[in-house]
């Protein structure tokens, strides 16, 4: 719409409070107007005001005339556009009149949802007040009432049916839910214990219904059941492993009793532990007898030891002495039982053996023993595990109930017999039996055996030194003198030593232990001593040092043959095989060449000390030996040789002298010659007479045995 005309204040040239003069407002903002930019210009300018207000105010006429005309022209438009307002005031009075409806209705509604969702609230917090009492109930009349069919079933059905089990697994569940809510003060639980204390007595009707009816004679039936099952292990020749695996085919009939009446389950397994104890104290003690039977005739006596003489006399009434005390100090086929295949092979049947007049070493009738003990424990304690719900020390302490004086039995049979037992290899190998035999067990999982094994042990350990301990004083005690003629050859102690030692050396090398290292090291050490003692019986150096050679090299041959190569027994009795063997190979060579040596020796010292000056008075000596060796050192050689197989027993060993001999004479041949290569003697005529070493050597190599 245009402005009004006549306005001064609405003309765009001028601001607008300049028209308000007439209104007394030009004082209060002159200074405002006088910063207005057409006034300024116009003051610039020097433009009449007056008349210039004049001129203003005669357009703001013309502009307000034409604006009425304007408004004239469109009074009609401006008519139509009132009325198109009024009518739409009316229509929007109409609509807020039916919003206002609405909002009521809506009101209405939104209070009835709210009480309709208080109510829904109510009636679920009712509805799971109700399910949670009726689950409840449920379970307090699930656990009271007996269906008809578990009835029948326990009370007609044989306790070996498999429908037996599956309703005393129920009833199991039912009576554990009724102490669980006479716990919880349940008042309905009276009236059921009630009918128990009624019907506990057998005999009662049976028609009464109820939890504890079919209790009371499924307790009756299942102790008949399991009793007869423990009385079938009391038949003769019963084997008593297949009502076992019976039983436990059906040991939830033993939980069910611990469950519901311990003392019925305290008289099955009381009745369990009298039975299966003495079936295995009889069965153990009978083969036991039976298998000791089957001994070898002929064992270790007291004086069958190392250091005892073959020549040794006995008394008028002394046992018959063993055909070769050899054989108690020899392994052979023996260590075999500790080998796995033999060790958990089938047990030894006497009768068998008796029949086909077998006879067997004391360590395996031993393995036999014990292996039937440990297989027998095994499953013993395993069943009793599995059939009693017993662990650790409740499991340990019936199993004790059951085989406790079995076990006792066997340690005063192993201790009666130790008693009287000299044969070390047997108390060795029993050792090593019972250690592979504890960790059977242990693999097993069977630590009830773990007691037993250390009390064998204890029997085992002190009985084994005392022997050792015996053979060694018995060494240390032997007089060469009274031995009997001697010779060169290898003495039969000393063998019966490296079979001995070799024999607990390759046994203890499985399963090592120092204390018995320490014991074989001080037996070596009266060995040695001995051997020392009898080679000062022979006159000649030579025949002491062929004996020692002999008894060193035997020794050494038996241990590397059964023993490890790096065991200490074999490294000293190398050692001293390789100082004697010197010292031989010298007294070997000193009568065919000891003028020989002392030449070398001596005039060696004197280059070394700067006298060599004095070996030109040793012409002749050197002259003399030249000839001498040239014309004699092929029979000596041959003489050598063929002492030296006379004197060894090992041809290996001989053979092995007297290459070394020759060897050491190639060596002092040619130290004899460096010697005469010295100024002092190099003029010798003699020299010439001298034997090429190559030529001497080629000729030794033809002296040289082989085997």
């Amino acid at each position: 719409m245009r402005g009004t005309p006549g306005r001064l204040d609405s003309h765009p040239k001028f601001p607008s409070n300049i028209g308000a003069s007439n209104k007394c407002l030009f004082p209060v903002h002159i200074q405002a107007n006088l910063e207005d930019e057409l006034v300024k210009e116009a003051l610039r300018m020097g433009v009449d005001l007056r008349h210039y207000s004049k001129q203003v105010e005669l357009e703001l006429q013309q502009i307000e005339q034409k604006s009425i005309r304007d408004y004239i022209q469109e009074s009609e438009n401006i008519a139509s556009l009132h009325n198109q307002i009024t009518a739409c005031d009316a229509v929007l009075e109409r609509m807020e009149q039916m919003l206002g409806a609405f909002q009521s209705d809506l009101s209405s509604i939104s209070s009835e949802i709210r009480t309709l969702q208080e109510q829904s609230g109510a009636m679920n917090i009712r509805l799971r007040n109700r399910q949670a009492v009726r689950g409840r109930l449920g379970e307090l009349v699930d656990g009271l009432v007996v269906p008809s069919t578990l009835v029948t079933a326990i009370l007609e059905a044989p306790v070996t049916e498999a429908r037996i089990l599956e309703q005393l697994q129920e009833l199991d569940a039912k009576a554990a839910a009724v102490r669980e809510q006479e716990a919880r003060g349940t008042a309905a639980c009276a009236d059921v214990r009630g009918v128990l204390d009624r019907l506990r007595v057998k005999g009662k009707s049976p028609q009464l219904h109820g939890l504890f009816v079919p209790h009371i004679y499924a307790v009756t039936k299942i102790h008949e059941f399991i009793l007869q099952k423990i009385y079938s292990f009391r038949k003769p020749m019963t084997n008593y492993q297949i009502p076992q695996t019976a039983l436990l085919k059906y040991r939830f009939f033993y939980q069910f009793l611990l469950g519901n009446e311990r003392a019925t389950a305290k008289e099955i397994r009381d009745e369990y532990v009298e039975t299966l104890s003495k079936i295995y104290l009889s069965y153990f003690r009978s083969y036991l007898g039976r298998l000791m039977k089957v001994q070898y005739e002929e064992v270790a006596e007291k004086d069958d030891l190392m250091g005892v003489e073959d020549t040794a006399k006995k008394g008028f009434f002394s046992k018959p002495s063993l055909r070769s005390r050899n054989t108690i100090f020899t392994l052979g086929t023996r260590g075999a039982v500790i080998s796995p295949t033999e060790l958990e092979a089938p047990i030894l049947v006497p009768h068998t053996a008796q029949r086909g007049e077998q006879r067997y070493p004391f360590e395996a009738l031993f393995r036999s023993q014990h292996y039937a003990l440990l297989d027998n424990s095994c499953r013993e304690y395993l069943f009793i595990c599995e059939f009693f719900v017993v662990s650790g020390p409740a499991a340990h302490d019936l199993f004790h109930a059951v085989m406790g004086p079995t076990l006792a039995m066997t340690l005063k049979h192993l201790e009666s017999y130790l008693a009287d037992c000299y044969d070390a290899i047997a108390v060795f190998l029993c050792i090593h039996i019972v250690l592979r035999f504890h960790n059977i067990a242990a693999k097993r999982d069977v630590p009830a055996l773990d007691r037993y094994w250390e009390q064998v042990l204890a029997l085992l350990w002190p009985r084994f030194e005392l022997i050792l301990e015996m053979n060694v004083q018995s060494v240390r005690s032997t007089d060469p003198q009274r031995l009997g003629g001697l010779d060169t050859r290898p003495h039969y102690i000393t063998r019966r030593y490296a079979e001995f030692s070799s024999a607990l050396v390759s046994i203890n090398q499985t399963i090592p232990n120092e204390r018995t290292l320490q014991l074989l090291g001080q037996l070596q050490v009266e060995v040695e001593n001995f051997v020392l003692r009898v080679a000062a019986e022979f006159s000649s150096r030579k025949e002491q040092l062929v004996f020692l050679i002999n008894n060193y090299d035997m020794m050494l041959g038996v241990l590397m043959e059964r023993a490890a190569e790096d065991s200490k027994e074999v490294e000293s009795f190398q050692q001293l095989l390789n100082a004697r063997t010197q010292e031989f190979i010298e007294e070997l060579l000193s009568p065919p060449f000891g003028g020989l040596v002392a030449f070398v020796k001596e005039a060696e010292g004197l280059i070394e000390r700067g006298q060599a000056d004095r070996l030109r008075g040793e012409e002749a000596r050197v002259t003399q030996l030249i000839r001498g060796f040239g014309s004699s050192w092929k029979a000596s050689v041959e003489s050598l040789s063929q002492d030296v197989m006379r004197s060894f027993t090992n041809f290996r060993n001989g053979t092995s002298i007297i290459q070394g001999a020759l060897t050491q004479l190639i060596q002092l041949y040619h130290r004899f010659h460096r010697v005469l290569a010295q100024p002092q003697l190099r003029a010798l005529p003699a020299r010439a007479e001298l034997i090429n070493i190559h030529h001497l050597m080629v000729e030794l190599k033809k002296h040289k045995p082989n085997f």
